[in-house]
């Protein structure tokens, strides 16, 4: 078989979604989005617009490529602090469900935007609620510093402008504090800031009908077998237990990793072993160009031998291992999946899955050295 290539289990990937809507059912204001940046496979996204979730989508192409999967325009949701006019009329024109909002100027744009178009567009504002959700620095997104969101002291004079502004309906807040996040104190933090914004604006007669509390949460890298699914159940009861109910108010997520992560694998073969002074190589013929995560933020994700069924491959304590770099063969020294990573000893033709690239590895995909970007193979489909 042509490698490389991404390998999803499509039963998984229906197992995790059933996870989801069970999880999410216990409380009658949840409301489910993918966020379609995750992965945007067309097979994988019809195969989520089946399970009834709706979408988070960060660009117009995502829009247009989440209409065609099957989801309704109603529920879609569009963030992204750099919406262009061409992208808002295309939401507008679709009818999406809402504009996250993340500055006055946008705001602003957005209303004439819509009046120029006889409509109104639903807007939440998205909150900047200063939360250090502890992950990797490219990845938090609700500290004062970072370019997302509404700061809290600026909160109130968006709130003027977007009750007032023509074109434009208020009906929510959006907040999102980051990705893989794997402990529940920053949700909860989280609520207590909701909880808190709410008041406030309840007590000047200002109620919003609909809360977005983002995504964020995280999976397990180091043992993607064990844990294949995330702790939904958790997750949720987080939101159900400390979130303050207000009647008629839907509360809205957005997750994405933590849907498709752990369905995917790049699936790879060893050109080369290269004996060094220090150091072996396992080189592959997989690169960065296909699995960006570990030369970007210098991410873990878990390497194992495959066997003829693309499954992970039996290792027990008889097996001879030894230590490789597993490197690519772009031309770039950052073109490397792991450094002294323990396998069985490896010849040229083996084949190695790198888990966890169900999110973030396709979809991230560049030409660079011209290099084709892989298939996508979908088992159980």
């Amino acid at each position: 078989m042509d490698t490389p290539f991404y390998y999803y289990d499509m039963r998984l990937l229906d197992r995790t979604l059933a996870a989801v809507m069970s999880a999410a059912l216990t409380d009658s204001r949840f409301r489910v989005h993918y966020a379609v940046k995750a992965n945007a496979d067309k097979e994988i996204l019809e195969t989520i617009s089946r399970a009834g979730l709706g979408a988070d989508c960060v660009s117009g192409w995502e829009i247009e490529a989440a209409v065609s999967a099957g989801f309704p325009a109603e529920k879609i949701v569009f963030a992204g602090v750099g919406k262009t006019d061409r992208e808002i009329e295309l939401a507008l024109k679709a009818r999406i469900g809402c504009f996250n909002v993340e500055s006055m100027q946008e705001l602003e744009v957005i209303g004439t935007i819509a009046s120029d178009l006889g409509v109104t567009a639903p807007v939440a504002l998205r909150v900047n609620p200063n939360i250090d959700a502890h992950t990797h620095e490219y990845i938090t997104t609700g500290l004062s510093e970072n370019k997302f969101g509404i700061n809290l002291d600026q909160l109130p004079a968006h709130v003027k402008a977007a009750v007032s502004m023509p074109g434009i309906s208020l009906e929510g807040l959006h907040f999102h504090i980051g990705s893989q996040i794997t402990e529940s104190e920053p949700f909860e933090m989280l609520c207590e800031t909701i909880n808190r914004i709410q008041e406030e604006y309840l007590s000047l007669g200002i109620t919003f009908r609909n809360i977005n509390v983002g995504g964020g949460l995280g999976i397990d890298y180091a043992d993607p077998s064990g844990h294949p699914i995330p702790d939904f159940d958790r997750y949720f009861s987080v939101f159900r237990n400390k979130l303050k109910a207000y009647p008629g108010q839907k509360v809205h997520f957005e997750l994405g990793r933590s849907i498709v992560a752990q369905c995917g694998s790049l699936i790879t073969r060893v050109l080369y072993i290269k004996e060094g002074t220090v150091k072996r190589f396992a080189i592959v013929d997989a690169g960065m160009t296909d699995l960006i995560r570990p030369a970007l933020y210098n991410a873990y994700h878990k390497i194992e031998k495959a066997d003829a069924d693309l499954k992970p491959a039996h290792v027990d304590s008889d097996t001879l291992t030894q230590s490789y770099d597993v490197v690519g063969p772009i031309c770039e020294s950052s073109d490397c999946f792991a450094r002294d990573v323990r396998l069985p000893v490896l010849k040229r033709g083996d084949l190695l899955m790198i888990r966890s690239a169900g999110a973030y590895g396709r979809v991230m995909a560049s030409q660079y050295n011209l290099r084709p970007i892989p298939r996508g193979v979908y088992c159980g489909n």
